[in-house]
């Protein structure tokens, strides 16, 4: 076996990992380009919620691929940490209060429009990190 495939930290569950991130970024960018583009003025709030969810699923997918480096291992932790934060936030306030989220975002209700993926993947996101935390002095 060589020195790289020996080294090698992104296998198995943590391709599959980075890849279901980089679908979510490409799904919530898009989404939120149109929202806004369409009818930013209609629920500025949940379209901007939105937007940010895209950049959260950006930053989360690149942190994840370079994860190796403490500095972006910091920076993945932050990620989800911060996207798990947002998607019980506003599902807890879509489900509480409707009247805020009537139109829907990312995270509301959970990630019920994303088949709960936003409500699941933090929490394979926070087992990997705890999993393959980077090697002194990488």
């Amino acid at each position: 076996m060589t020195q790289t495939a020996r080294t090698r930290r992104m296998t198995g569950v943590g391709i599959v990992l980075v890849f279901v991130y980089g679908v979510m970024a490409l799904a919530a960018t898009g989404r939120s380009f149109v929202q806004i583009v369409r009818a930013f003025d209609e629920a500025p709030l949940a379209y901007a919620l939105s937007a940010a969810s895209a950049v959260v699923y950006i930053l989360a997918t690149l942190a994840l691929l370079f994860a190796k480096s403490p500095a972006w291992y910091r920076v993945a932790w932050v990620s989800v940490l911060f996207e798990l934060a947002g998607v019980l936030v506003v599902g807890t306030l879509s489900v509480a209060l409707p009247a805020l989220f009537q139109h829907p975002t990312v995270w509301s209700l959970y990630g019920s429009g994303y088949v709960w993926i936003p409500l699941v993947l933090p929490f394979f996101g926070i087992w990997w990190l705890r999993t393959h935390a980077p090697e002194a002095g990488a």
